[in-house]
């Protein structure tokens, strides 16, 4: 079974009432986009019962108590907010939008090394909103790796929207993969990664460390990439904080530059363990905008064995208001 069970999950949502709602929202503007969005994610609620729990699974940790359906409303209303404000950052539209960057120093000393790096995130927030600054910036490119089957029909859409904005896309799962990253790298490009689900499961490819108190498994092949090809590693993800604002902050994650061989494996365990404390720290100061509708702690009886990452030194309650 794949981890978690995700990548065996057909992706939900109707071809066609995709592509009726991108022409309504460019034709009559986000405010009209959002009348639909709301049903949508009224929809969600009612009717997708293994979404819905795994909301409020994931909730009541987030939030410290029971989820409320209000609260699972949110929580999907949140996720499709972000999917709609895509088609206006692929068109360019950041007129729209208040977007607040946090820890861009780290990119621009990535950059200024001439080697690229890893841009290692979640299913937290709005990938989009980072690459739209890639699209400010002319020195700054960035390449997504992704499993592009389980996101087709968003895609094709997002796609036709503005086929020149189309991003530069590395298939994770494909032999050529390495080969192709390191060559966005040695041309001083960002490689973008959302590190939080994995293909596999067996002991060699994931790890299992406590996240919200309980085992969850998370991948070992981004970090283990990052320290094959020898590059600095920045955690980034951009929150969205409802009307129109997003806020984009970049973390310092690891630098393997000049790690020696037989030290990597140990350093890569130690930036999975800030990796998963960072990503638990965002959660807490945006619970809504965690976008895993699966079980993600499917198999926690492996807790015995887990092991708990390092908490962030800087406490949620300072980015919750940021």
């Amino acid at each position: 079974m794949n981890l978690n069970g995700w990548a065996e999950r057909a992706e939900r949502g109707n071809l066609t009432l995709l592509r009726a709602m991108a022409w309504l929202s460019l034709r009559f503007g986000r405010r009209a986009g959002r009348v639909v969005l709301r049903a949508a994610a009224a929809y969600f609620v009612l009717f997708s019962p293994l979404a819905r729990r795994a909301s409020r699974s994931y909730l009541r940790r987030a939030l410290g108590r029971p989820a409320t359906w209000r609260d699972v409303y949110r929580h999907m209303y949140t996720f499709g907010a972000t999917i709609h404000d895509r088609l206006y950052l692929l068109n360019d539209r950041f007129d729209l939008f208040d977007i607040r960057v946090r820890g861009e120093t780290l990119v621009d000393d990535a950059l200024a090394g001439g080697r690229g790096a890893f841009l290692i995130g979640a299913h937290l927030g709005s990938f989009e909103a980072i690459r739209a600054i890639g699209r400010t910036q002319p020195r700054l490119r960035v390449a997504v790796t992704m499993y592009e089957d389980n996101a087709r029909n968003i895609n094709t859409i997002l796609a036709a929207v503005n086929p020149a904005a189309k991003p530069e896309v590395i298939g994770l799962g494909r032999v050529d993969a390495m080969l192709k990253v390191r060559e966005a790298l040695d041309r001083n490009t960002m490689i973008g990664i959302l590190a939080d689900r994995s293909l596999l499961s067996d002991a060699n490819s994931t790890k299992h460390l406590k996240f919200f108190g309980t085992a969850a498994a998370f991948p070992l092949g981004p970090l283990h990439m990052a320290a094959m090809l020898r590059r600095p590693v920045i955690f980034m993800t951009a929150l969205y904080r409802d009307g129109n604002r997003y806020d984009i902050h970049f973390e310092k994650l690891a630098d393997f530059t000049d790690v020696p061989r037989d030290a990597r494996a140990a350093e890569v365990q130690a930036a999975l363990a800030r990796y998963v404390a960072l990503v638990e720290r965002f959660c807490i100061a945006a619970p809504y905008n965690w976008f895993n509708f699966f079980d993600f702690w499917q198999g926690a009886d492996a807790s015995r064995r887990a092991e708990t990452p390092a908490r962030a030194s800087q406490p949620a309650r300072e980015i919750s208001d940021a």
